[in-house]
Order: C-alpha cells, then sequence, then structure tokens
C-alpha cells in the first residue's frame, strides 16, 4: 500500500493537503555552534504549537520537518505538536551537512548508518515508535565531505531497502547535480529524489539542467530575501513551469531560526504564515495558475512523499 509516513502514523497520499516540504519545527545545534549562533535554535515545544496553529489557520495541513538526530531531532515532542495543532509532521532520518555530522558519523561505518536509518524508518526513532517518513543526506558548499559522501551512500541503500524517499540540503543550491549523479549511481530512482534550496543559486541552466534529471525540486528559501527576491524566485517558478516541470516543484521557506517565526517575539517574522498569505497571492498576480498553485503545495508533495510500505 502507498503511504505518507507521518509522526502520528502512516495516512493516504490524498490525506496530506498543503504541505511545506522542506522546514523545522525543532532545531538544536550541538555545542559550541548553538552558544555561538543562539538564534539558530529553535527549541520551544509552545512556540512551535503556537507558529503551526498560525500555519494551519492560513490554510496549512501538512509539513516536513527536516531536524535530524545531528541537530536536536525529537520524535516526542513532534508527535505532542502534532496532536496539539492537527498538522501532519514528516520526520527525517539521516544527518545534516558536515559542520554538524562529521563528528558523529566519522565513528560509524556506513552499514552501521544504513541500520540507523532503516531502523527510523521500519521501527521507529530514539527507541520510539514514531517512524521517519523521509532520508536526509546533506553536503557542503561545492563540494561533499568525507563523512557528507558516506551519508549519501547509506541514504541510498536505506530507500533502496525502505522505499522511504531521500530529500537533501545543497549549501546555498550548490552541488545538486553531483548528490544526483551519486544518488542514481547507487540505484535511487530520480522520482524518489528531493533537491532542496535550489532557489539559492538561480542560474536558469543550472535549474534546467536538474529539472532535466526528472528530480524534485526544493523551492524552500521563499522569503529569505537576503539570498534573492521573491520576485525572482516566481520568475524561475514560471519559467519552469512553462518548461513543463511544473510537476517537480515543492515549496516551503526553511525557517530554522528564532527570528523567522513571530511566534519566538514581536518584530520576528515572516513566519510560516507567509507562502501561503503573501507568496500565494503573488503566484496568481503574476498569472501563474491556481490549478498549478495546487500542484506546487498539494499534488507534487504528495507524490513525492509517498511509498510503498
Amino acid at each position: 500500500m502507498t503511504k505518507i509516513q507521518t509522526v502520528l502514523g502512516p495516512i493516504a497520499p490524498e490525506e496530506l493537503g498543503i504541505t511545506y516540504s522542506h522546514d523545522h519545527v525543532l532545531f538544536q545545534p550541538p555545542p559550541p555552534l548553538a552558544q555561538e549562533d543562539p538564534d539558530l535554535c529553535l527549541d520551544s515545544v509552545e512556540a512551535a504549537v503556537e507558529e503551526l496553529t498560525h500555519f494551519k489557520s492560513a490554510g496549512g495541513q501538512a509539513l516536513v520537518e527536516m531536524s535530524t538526530v545531528d541537530v536536536g531531532r525529537d520524535p516526542e515532542k513532534l508527535r505532542s505538536i502534532s496532536q496539539a495543532t492537527g498538522v501532519h509532521i514528516i520526520a527525517a532520518t539521516g544527518y545534516n551537512k558536515g559542520i554538524f555530522c562529521d563528528p558523529l558519523v566519522a565513528v560509524k561505518t556506513e552499514d552501521e548508518i544504513v541500520t540507523e536509518m532503516v531502523r527510523d524508518v521500519v521501527e521507529g526513532m530514539d527507541g520510539t515508535s514514531i517512524r521517519a517518513g523521509v532520508i536526509k543526506a546533506a553536503s557542503s558548499k561545492n563540494q561533499m565531505t568525507r563523512g557528507e559522501e558516506k551519508v549519501f551512500r547509506a541514504a541510498a541503500q536505506a530507500h533502496l531497502r525502505t522505499g522511504a524517499p531521500i530529500s537533501t540540503h545543497t549549501e546555498a543550491g550548490t552541488f545538486a547535480l553531483e548528490q544526483i549523479a551519486l544518488l542514481r549511481s547507487l540505484g535511487v530512482k530520480p522520482e524518489h529524489i528531493i533537491i532542496g534550496h535550489l532557489d539559492r543559486k538561480l542560474d536558469w541552466e543550472y535549474h534546467r539542467a536538474v529539472a532535466e534529471t526528472g528530480v524534485y525540486m526544493g523551492f524552500d528559501q521563499i522569503s529569505k530575501e537576503k539570498y534573492w527576491p521573491d520576485a525572482r524566485r516566481i520568475e524561475f517558478i514560471k519559467r519552469l513551469v512553462e518548461s513543463s516541470h511544473g510537476h517537480q516543484i515543492l515549496l516551503s521557506s526553511d525557517l530554522a531560526r528564532k527570528s523567522y517565526w513571530p511566534s519566538y517575539g514581536f518584530g520576528n517574522g515572516p513566519g510560516l504564515t507567509y507562502i501561503l498569505w503573501r507568496f500565494v497571492p503573488w503566484l496568481l498576480e503574476q498569472g501563474v495558475a491556481r490549478e498549478v498553485i495546487d500542484d506546487l503545495l498539494i499534488r507534487n508533495p504528495a507524490r513525492a512523499f509517498a511509498w510503498a510500505d
């Protein structure tokens, strides 16, 4: 049976609804990184419940929570947040980029990492019965560390054993084609690969090359105009849709800082309502059809995160 695995259990793909495909609810970097950058810590269940309640009121129904074990993943808290808000949460196994994961994976074999990932997906994470629904792997800017490559290779094996999709972090949008080539060489089909943060690197020939591989493409930095104006993101989304790649695009904001969440204090923003209350109306204003927007937020995630048990 094809299903989507949430922290409250499996659901049918058509139950997922409006989905942010790469975001964070809880995030806690290891020391000393947490002390050096305390803004990079989402550590309040109360704030998460408040923010996801706003998300739900804006029409949001599901969120893919990409915090892995090396950055404070907490399945029991995620379950309680999902129960309190009614928002479907898909949790991740795997590891973040090398600055977070390298010390942990350096002392593990590839087989040990595969065993961890498979257990998280099939049995439950961190000694619980709460199962992950997606496998994460990450690379650094323009390169892949030895530890990161180990995680990618393990992720491919875990996917082949379980069917769970692989969702990646690309640092500043770089190294996507190399990620895809490695995963495909290990037997992973493009339709089971989600490449993250591509809207950090708005180079049309690069995007066209990624799109032609058939993978899902994460436009998941929406609202972060310090990288690119959202107007440019809309331009690229429209070009991809016009090039018959609209069925590969996924949307999110990747808001892993307190200062991105109004729920952590007045003056913060843009929060989890931004895409639905600001970006979607902008897409409509720029001529993107409602049917296409439903692909980006509903139908594409329902396909991307579904797998056979």
